[in-house]
């Protein structure tokens, strides 16, 4: 977010999809592809499979090349870590950071300003934003904006328990696609929490208006009187990229207390990780699909979702388990350079379920708003994504590939899910290009 914004070149791969990281290791043809390129390797606890994954890949890339891994590769790790270790072993640059900050509050520890960095961004404007804000968060006073905005995101009579974040106008990219994770892995434990749902300007949501659904609008200016005008009942931010950052982690760990919750843990994240080792290490059959149509394999949790035999009627079934304050997670598992306009499925859905959708390309999402999924309000009903693809990479030193890896994090996820008692839908597209117009249709 912060090379997007300040407009320097950083690609992140943050996907198994083995098309993704092909798309990677490949680089920027233009730019000189893997042959100019280095790469940051990001992991707090040096052992997140993702991470460890794309590292192998990229090592044997820059391997096959004659290039040195060492003269590319840069870590940022806690100091101690299992990847600090090897790191060091390989004789990688290793920036340690500060163990003690977690890793969705850490925008502006080595985390996220080395990357920016490195892509050629002058951090100085960003950290001076950043110190000028702290001396106003820091102060007990009506007027401290991380106060204000916890108490309108958490301190609601009603509460409103989904946060609709809405880009309009703001020159901040990216800015509702990082509060979804700070906020959803932060409060979505104990049964509570507060669900981001990032639209568009133009979502069925702001038509529909749900009475627990709150707006939170970017934009450039909040102070004008036409702003409150036209947007009443909205909260409206603004402010520089330094200032966000602060405002709203100072503002979630309050809204965390708000909430009689611990917003610096995240204890349901591992039961999706090891249900993904086991998995891998058991490697099963794929659980038979229930149906097909138009190429979309149907598998469910439930059987009883799929008896229409279409996947229309399964669609509607799901919907038809959502409660009053329910909502959708739409989690796609697929290869997003290869099929961007899947994100577009979050809009038809959310028309047709009258209820607020979320879309998470996975398994990235499971780092965000996995948490809420499997912490938060019993209250989701979730759609899954997955491809069929003749698309694969190796992963040197372990007995899996990322086709294998990414497939396994999908079923573990849904069998997570289910375990908590989430209904879960997977329709697997067996020719994504040709099959998204039918789930599109189907989703109508």
């Amino acid at each position: 977010m912060i090379a997007a914004t300040l407009g320097a070149p950083l690609v992140i791969l943050d996907s198994t999809a083995p098309g993704q990281v092909l798309a990677a290791i490949d680089g920027d043809a233009e730019a000189g592809g893997l042959a100019q390129t280095a790469l940051v390797v990001s992991s707090k606890s040096g052992s997140t499979v993702e991470t460890d994954s794309a590292l192998r890949a990229f090592e044997a890339a820059f391997g096959d090349l004659g290039i040195d891994p060492a003269e590319r590769i840069v870590v940022v790790t806690d100091p101690g870590s299992p990847l600090h270790q090897s790191a060091d072993a390989a004789g990688y640059r290793v920036f340690a950071a500060d163990p003690t900050v977690g890793g969705r509050y850490s925008a502006l520890t080595a985390f996220g300003l080395v990357p920016a960095g490195l892509a050629g961004i002058d951090l100085t404007e960003l950290l001076d934003e950043a110190e000028a804000t702290l001396l106003e968060v820091a102060i007990d006073d009506p007027r401290n904006p991380a106060l204000v905005l916890a108490a309108a995101i958490a301190a609601g009579d009603p509460r409103q328990d989904k946060l609709g974040l809405i880009s309009d106008g703001t020159h901040l990219q990216g800015l509702p696609d990082w509060i979804e994770q700070l906020v959803a892995e932060s409060t979505g434990k104990q049964g509570t929490g507060i669900l981001p749902v990032v639209l568009l300007p133009v979502s069925p949501e702001l038509e529909s208006r749900p009475a627990d659904l709150r707006i939170v609008r970017f934009v450039d200016e909040a102070d004008g009187d036409r702003l409150f005008e036209h947007h009443h009942g909205e909260i409206l931010v603004s402010g520089s990229l330094g200032a966000q950052f602060i405002v709203w982690e100072y503002a979630t760990a309050i809204a965390g207390r708000i909430l009689g919750i611990n917003p610096f843990d995240q204890p349901d994240v591992e039961a999706a990780k090891s249900a993904t080792r086991a998995l891998l290490d058991g490697a099963p059959d794929a659980t038979p699909a229930l149906f097909t149509e138009n190429g979309i394999e149907v598998r469910t949790t439930d059987p009883s979702l799929a008896a229409s035999g279409t996947v229309a009627g399964t669609l509607d079934a799901l919907w038809q388990r959502l409660s009053p304050d329910g909502y959708v997670a739409i989690q796609a598992y697929v290869d997003r350079l290869a099929s961007p306009q899947l994100a577009g499925l979050r809009e038809l859905v959310a028309a047709d379920s009258a209820r607020p959708t979320t879309f998470g390309w996975g398994p990235r999402f499971l780092h965000s708003t996995g948490q809420f999924h499997k912490g938060g309000p019993a209250v989701g009903v979730f759609l899954q994504i997955t491809e069929s693809t003749d698309v694969d990479v190796e992963i040197p030193g372990r007995p899996f590939t990322f086709a294998q890896l990414i497939a396994a994090q999908a079923a573990g996820d849904a069998a997570v899910l289910a375990e908590h008692g989430r209904p879960v839908v997977t329709l697997t597209l067996t020719d994504a290009q040709a099959d998204v117009l039918a789930l599109f249709e189907a989703a109508q």
